[in-house]
């Protein structure tokens, strides 16, 4: 379960920017009735969906490449080495791109809750932290300064009872690699179960149709796809998957040419499907069905396992290609689900209404004078009564959030002269 996050310095974002889960104190009637918006853990009430609206270059997905970027260093970054450039881009105005970048994440993981942040600039790390709030007070689990000097013992500390030899994980972590990540790889406990949370309890973006873990969640709840795709108003009455042998380019170091393309054999799944129309006719997912069914497709597999098992989804324009009755069924789906968690942009207007969501789950992202990122919530707004249209307040301008165009014919007439 994700509490909130914060990062900075990331794309068009520039100060920080925080998105919480945690749920306000709001006892309206309205919000009585949106109970299956939110669940209870502990002694607080935590939001399962997050939605940010925002006219384009706002910044909306800056947020989500900022999380993508972060969860790949923390899954992938034992495999870097020292020389290169992460890949990303800082705010490039006012100094910010030699200004370090920055993250942080407060998360439950096997019932215990902690904060992982670190933070780098384009070339290395800087500093990197894990904490362990299951004593309420934030016990050091690991703290980590590069600008401390060049002993390992002095650039990391440790609590105790958390780590077998960190230091033995600590001299084998360069200067492009997390901690985290090369605990991890070198089998220490702690480290593999962070490292499990964000590989399998916390997905950003929609898994790709062609990989292993689509074709296992697909035989895994095929009965409850096909369902779902039934309320979802698909006329597919069935569908199977079978994988397929086939050679695909790829690059590879030759010793002695260097990066050289290669031709590669590999399983490629195939997923074919049958129209209630006549059932004895296939047709190949990718090729011969609409883009809108392969966006549905490919979200409910994830979203069953999201709904089922509590996990956490991000993604960016989850609703592009979908009919608006489309994009209110998967949100219900989060709602319907025990503790499920969905953070999603959008440009669907028709979702901004506090029929459908709390004050809280209404978030937006505007550009400030300076180029940056600014981020709020509909609850910021406190002369905002739920009893007004959010939607025509958006498209007002009153929420600031909403591109101010001239689109009159006459204005675009000149325009073209």
């Amino acid at each position: 379960m994700v509490l909130w996050f914060s990062l900075s310095n990331f794309f068009s974002i520039k100060d920080t920017v925080t998105v919480s889960f945690e749920a306000e104190k709001i006892t309206t009637a309205s919000a009585r009735d949106l109970a299956d918006n939110v669940f209870t853990a502990g002694k607080k009430q935590y939001l399962k969906t997050v939605g940010i609206f925002g006219p384009n270059a706002s910044g909306k997905s800056s947020i989500y490449k900022a999380l993508q970027f972060c969860v790949q260093m923390i899954l992938n970054s034992h495999g870097n080495h020292d020389g290169g450039n992460f890949n990303f881009v800082p705010f490039k105005f006012d100094g910010y791109d030699e200004q370090p970048s920055s993250f942080a994440i407060r998360f439950v993981c096997n019932g215990t809750e902690y904060e992982y942040s670190f933070t780098l600039n384009r070339k290395e790390i800087i500093s990197e932290s894990l904490r362990d709030f299951s004593g309420g007070r934030g016990a050091k689990v690991f703290l980590r300064e590069e600008k401390i000097g060049k002993p390992k013992s002095e650039i990391y500390s440790f609590g105790e009872g958390y780590f077998v030899r960190p230091l033995d994980v600590a001299q084998s972590t360069g200067r492009t690699t997390l901690f985290i990540s090369r605990a991890a790889q070198m089998d220490r406990e702690l480290a593999q179960k962070i490292y499990q949370f964000f590989y399998g309890e916390f997905y950003v973006g929609s898994p790709l149709i062609h990989n292993e873990y689509v074709v296992d969640l697909f035989n895994r709840n095929k009965k409850l796809l096909l369902e779902a795709l039934r309320m979802a108003d698909s006329d597919i009455v069935d569908m199977e998957v079978r994988n397929e042998r086939v050679t695909v380019p790829v690059l590879e170091q030759n010793p002695r040419y260097g990066v050289q393309p290669m031709m590669q054999q590999k399983n490629i799944p195939r997923f074919l499907t049958k129209h209630k129309r006549n059932p004895d006719i296939q047709f190949d997912l990718m090729t011969e069905e609409s883009e809108g069914t392969i966006q549905i497709f490919s979200l409910l597999l994830v979203l069953l396992d999201v709904c089922q098992n509590g996990k956490t989804l991000v993604v960016d324009e989850f609703d592009l290609r979908l009919h608006s009755a489309m994009s209110d069924f998967i949100i219900n789906m989060i709602h319907a689900s025990d503790k499920a968690q969905f953070l999603f942009t959008s440009h669907n207007t028709n979702l901004i209404s506090t029929k459908k969501f709390r004050r809280d789950q209404i978030c937006f992202t505007n550009k400030k004078e300076d180029g940056s990122t600014e981020f709020y919530s509909l609850y910021d707004f406190k002369d905002f009564r739920e009893n007004m249209d959010a939607e025509k307040g958006y498209l007002q301008g009153r929420f600031d959030a909403v591109p101010y165009t001239a689109t009159s014919v006459d204005t675009i007439k000149k325009l073209f002269e």
